[in-house]
């Protein structure tokens, strides 16, 4: 029987590379993204690949719109055994400008987009006494980075927070992955003029991201060598942090 796999943020970068490796197995997909246009190209590529995609316009930041959607997949799909939230916003926080929507949307999006995606599945999760959980977090998470407040902050919270659905969901059966990735060639990083230590290509990215989902573990840091950094990145110099960050 084909998996069957929730997707958001699937129209580029992580979600769509996600969906194409998922495509080569046969997959039945819900790819979700606001931009209509490029889902349908993505779902397009994924059925030559040997996948079969379902298409879903969303903004996770809608709570309605993600509960209507879950429940649309279940049907189309008959079930669910995945779900990812890669959905997820960057962006300098611009403090001194007196607005405070441009971290409110980074909030907004990278926070409650993943509650909004992930909870609606729950429930026939737990009837089926089966799923994976799977959120795409950042090593950003890790510290604050130099002008990404809303940003890091929003990626520290799904760490604390899945840490936490972990222990709920397991008595049901229900694994919980998180993915910390480093710099990922994506849209997201494609203008960020900075040093991007280590940058992985997207496809190799969603290939270890999904070997890590089906074998249930916690947690994955990639690039491999954010393993090394990353358990010292709190206790580092910030002068440190600001010559990782900066040319």
């Amino acid at each position: 029987m084909a998996q069957k796999v929730f997707i958001t943020g699937a129209s580029s970068g992580i979600g769509e590379a996600l969906a194409y490796v998922y495509a080569h197995s046969g997959t039945v997909l819900g790819l979700a993204a606001r931009r209509t246009d490029r889902l349908e190209q993505v779902a397009e590529r994924c059925r030559e690949l040997g996948g079969h995609p379902h298409i879903y316009t969303l903004d996770v930041a809608d709570q309605s719109a993600c509960q209507l959607t879950a429940k649309q997949f279940i049907e189309d799909a008959g079930g669910i055994d995945t779900v990812i939230a890669n959905a997820g916003v960057g962006g300098k926080d611009k403090i001194t400008s007196g607005d405070p929507e441009h971290i409110n949307r980074i909030l907004r999006i990278n926070i409650m987009g993943v509650t909004n995606t992930v909870i609606p599945f729950l429930p026939s999760m737990k009837e089926q006494k089966s799923g994976q959980v799977a959120i795409i977090s950042s090593i950003a998470g890790t510290r604050g980075l130099i002008g990404h407040g809303g940003y890091s902050a929003s990626k520290a919270a799904l760490r604390i927070m899945t840490d936490s659905w972990e222990y709920t969901l397991r008595r049901h059966n229900i694994t919980t992955t998180t993915i910390y990735p480093g710099w990922i060639e994506t849209e997201m990083t494609a203008n960020i003029k900075n040093k991007m230590w280590f940058l992985m290509d997207a496809d190799t990215a969603a290939k270890k991201i999904i070997r890590t989902i089906n074998k249930g573990k916690r947690s994955y840091i990639l690039p491999w060598q954010w393993n090394i950094i990353v358990p010292i990145m709190r206790i580092i110099p910030r002068g440190l942090i600001r010559m990782l960050t900066t040319k």
